[in-house]
């Protein structure tokens, strides 16, 4: 457990301080979650520069700080609907594009291919992997996340001004939204060349007495 992967994991209990927050937290405390929520994202971007300076890249951290992002997206895009602040279709949307993503990213993981490496076309590798596309969706779900959160205080604290907010979070969430989808569309048109390459090595079939042969 080295220090960036220490920030990592670090992000999973604070994930579940800033739902608690949004829950049962006043006013106050609503609005301390969208503090907590810029907190959170900053820590994605930290734990990855001190793993790079002090050379602490590992496996177990690449895998966390996936699962750290998956998390933070998944959670705070059900809560948000279950709090009635977005529609529930943003998160079942982003829900179903994850499952279609990372089960075509896994098998191309599992021929030598990266999330990345395994787009062909230009435009894909662009959409994709480029830092003004993964910076920007980046920028647009945080900033969606944390006026969510601060319309929600002002909500509570019954303050006019949450209306405006809220609205803004709403465009915000739906701009995240067309940019997951987009990004994930190359996924899953670079995925037949892909399934066409690959050359999967099924299991013979058991023949023992206790899996008889079909």
């Amino acid at each position: 457990m080295n220090l960036a992967n220490l920030i990592t994991t670090l992000r999973f209990p604070l994930l579940v301080i800033i739902v608690l927050l949004l829950y049962f937290g006043s006013a106050v405390g609503q609005v301390t979650a969208a503090v907590l929520i810029i907190a959170l994202i900053l820590m994605d971007s930290l734990d990855g520069i001190i793993a790079r300076r002090r050379d602490e890249q590992t496996l177990i951290g690449s895998a966390l700080d996936v699962a750290a992002d998956r998390a933070v997206e998944i959670v705070l895009w059900v809560a948000y609907a279950h709090l009635r602040l977005i529609p529930i279709f943003i998160p079942l949307a982003v829900i179903i594009r994850g499952a279609l993503t990372d089960s075509i990213r896994n098998v191309a993981l599992q021929h030598g291919e990266s999330a990345h490496s395994m787009m062909r076309a230009p435009w894909a590798r662009w959409l994709v992997a480029s830092g003004v596309m993964r910076t920007g969706y980046a920028v647009i779900k945080a900033v969606a996340f944390t006026v969510l959160a601060l319309a929600l205080g002002l909500r509570s604290g019954q303050l006019a001004a949450w209306h405006s907010f809220w609205m803004a979070g709403l465009v915000f969430s739906w701009l995240a939204l067309a940019l997951c989808l987009l990004r994930g569309l190359p996924v899953i048109v670079e995925a037949p060349a892909l399934f066409r390459s690959a050359k999967f090595h099924l299991p013979a079939p058991s023949t023992s007495v206790d899996s008889p042969a079909h």
